[in-house]
């Protein structure tokens, strides 16, 4: 069972580390995606990020995201989310 949780999210951290490259260069290689993958890209889209500070956020958004799932169990957190927990640690 542990074998099981431990390989399922090591494969949604590979798909999230796939999509964020992904969305980071501007085009998907693909056409089909995990709900949670659909979740996450809408949410990005509503998401305005400073043109000149977006691949920077989003690095940091990965590694946050690389740190929740290795700690615990996904679907990884939305953008938005993790935008307010930094606007929250910044202020």
């Amino acid at each position: 069972m542990i074998y099981d949780e431990l390989e399922a999210r090591e494969l949604m951290m590979n798909r999230f580390r796939k999509l964020l490259a992904e969305v980071m260069r501007g085009q998907t290689a693909r056409n089909s995606f995990n709900a949670w993958e659909i979740e996450l890209m809408l949410d990005m889209q509503t998401c305005e990020l400073e043109p000149r500070r977006r691949t920077e956020i989003l690095k940091q958004y990965q590694r946050a995201v690389e740190k929740q799932l290795a700690v615990g169990p996904g679907p990884p957190m939305k953008l938005s989310d993790f935008l307010v927990i930094r606007a929250r640690r910044s202020s």
